[in-house]
């Protein structure tokens, strides 16, 4: 077992270098330069597949293999996925060890394709080979208990204090506009990967049609699960040169739109939505857990506009100014951010029936967000791995993650705008006078999200997130007060 004071050596890992390996691993491409090796060299084969196939991992003991999950990575997994892959990949492949880099890049291509954060699945993976299934299952939970349990908190905190509290209000305040920053630097930072042919390295204008046209769908209110499906079939017919499909499918789908318009009329928000969450029971927070951990290809920017609508603007029991403070939270825990489903169902279960059934509720949304990441990772993995080489059911996922930027991209808008602009309630507030001073605030916010984002791209350090995040709550005291 390695010194559990290792994570600092660990943390020392550079983000850019995390972002330049997330870009060049791609099944196909690491599939081409083995094959192009292997040609040149007739015994390199045996030797790659060895690479892809061994493992150092030392066999540890259940108690010992959470612990060191616990400790080395569950504790320190600030900044977001790709400092947290970072520390996983320079902790367990660089300095011990435990598999090849060829391997290690086999395994994060195929998680890049599955639903659920990719650094909670690499814990998973890595418990599979110390201790089997059971390992795996623990390694998981060793590493999302610490974020679980400080998002539990922070939830019961945010109850506690009441959203009516001013001083509680100003620093959120602050924080909207900063977070809608954050999920427009995702949507670029996702893009990069998402729209990229990975042979030419260069942008596939096929898969940016296809976020485009997602996009446009979202804003006619077409349902997401229509897009995401439909782009993923049009881009394995183009993958396969078959146009006339394609194409045909591509027109069929604005064809359809307008027949159901003539006749129903324009979609209505909501119809973006399930509503499998229309009242927040533990039955209903559970599923919607589950549907949109089942929808998180690429983490957490995926499922948030699918938990907005359920319980934003179909279900109606959680206020789109509360939807967006739980993101911020998400952002400086040390955790994958889809545990801002936690602070979900904590506040579902509280409108639901009370302080019992929010913390019930906070514990099964979460559970069905992580139980699709659990069961891919531990049951199918092999499979899988044979599974994502296959050209038919790679293209499908391409086309899928292309659609999906369309996706977030409307949702990142959604949320900049009550962010910046303020609420309706604002505005009606009486006297007068302070309805003008609330007005007055939102040239500040916009300020906020323009410094904010400079910020972003200016400084990829991992802290930079967690230092823009604490900067505005406290300036939110001086700014909103």
């Amino acid at each position: 077992m390695a010194d559990p004071t290792s994570h600092q050596t660990s943390t020392k890992s550079s983000d850019q270098d995390v972002e330049a390996f997330r870009q060049s691993n791609h099944p196909h491409s690491h599939e081409t330069k083995a094959t192009s090796e292997g040609d040149q060299n007739p015994g390199s084969s045996n030797t790659q597949d060895d690479d892809l196939t061994s493992s150092n991992a030392p066999k540890l003991s259940l108690l010992r293999l959470f612990w060191y999950f616990f400790y080395n990575f569950g504790l320190f997994a600030w900044g977001g996925p790709v400092s947290q892959i970072a520390l996983i990949k320079e902790q367990i492949v660089i300095k011990e060890k435990w598999i090849t880099l060829a391997r290690f890049q086999r395994v994060f291509a195929v998680y890049q394709i599955l639903p659920g954060p990719e650094a909670a699945e690499l814990c998973m993976f890595f418990g599979c080979l110390s201790a089997g299934r059971i390992g795996g299952i623990v390694a998981g939970l060793a590493f999302i208990l610490p974020g679980f349990v400080l998002m539990l908190i922070a939830s019961y905190l945010y109850t506690l204090a009441g959203v009516e509290n001013k001083y509680f209000n100003a620093s959120f305040r602050a924080l909207q506009p900063i977070v809608a920053a954050m999920i427009f630097k995702a949507t670029h930072k996702i893009a990069d990967h998402s729209v990229i042919k990975h042979g030419t390295k260069k942008v596939d204008p096929f898969l940016l049609i296809a976020a485009i046209c997602t996009a446009l769908n979202s804003a006619l209110r077409l349902n997401i699960f229509i897009s995401l499906g439909l782009y993923g079939v049009i881009y394995m017919f183009i993958a396969r040169r078959l146009w006339i499909p394609a194409g045909m499918l591509f027109i069929l789908q604005y064809v359809g739109y307008a027949i159901y318009a003539v006749f129903r009329g324009v979609p209505s928000p909501v119809s973006l939505a399930l509503g499998i969450a229309k009242t927040p029971s533990l039955i209903n927070l559970f599923v919607l857990g589950l549907v949109a951990g089942t929808l998180s290809f690429g983490g957490a920017y995926t499922a948030i506009p699918f938990v907005q609508v359920e319980a934003v603007l179909k279900g109606g029991w959680l206020p789109q100014r509360v939807f967006i403070d739980c993101i911020a939270i998400g952002n400086v825990l040390p955790a994958p951010l889809v545990i801002f489903a936690t602070f979900v169902g904590f506040q579902g279960g509280h409108v639901d029936g009370g302080l019992g059934k929010a913390f019930a509720g906070a514990v099964v949304i979460t559970l069905g967000m992580f139980f699709p990441c659990f069961l891919f990772t531990i049951a199918g993995h092999s499979l899988l791995e044979k599974l994502v080489h296959n050209k038919f059911l790679s293209s499908f996922f391409d086309g899928l993650c292309g659609a999906v930027i369309g996706v977030i991209a409307v949702i990142s808008f959604q949320i900049l705008k009550p962010s910046i602009q303020g609420t309706e309630r604002d505005f009606l507030m009486k006297p007068e006078e302070l309805a003008i001073a609330k007005g007055a605030q939102s040239g500040i916010a916009a300020v906020l999200f323009m410094v904010a984002l400079a910020v972003l791209y200016k400084f990829t350090n991992k802290w930079a997130t967690i230092v823009l995040v604490i900067s505005g709550a406290v300036a939110g005291q001086f700014l909103f007060i």
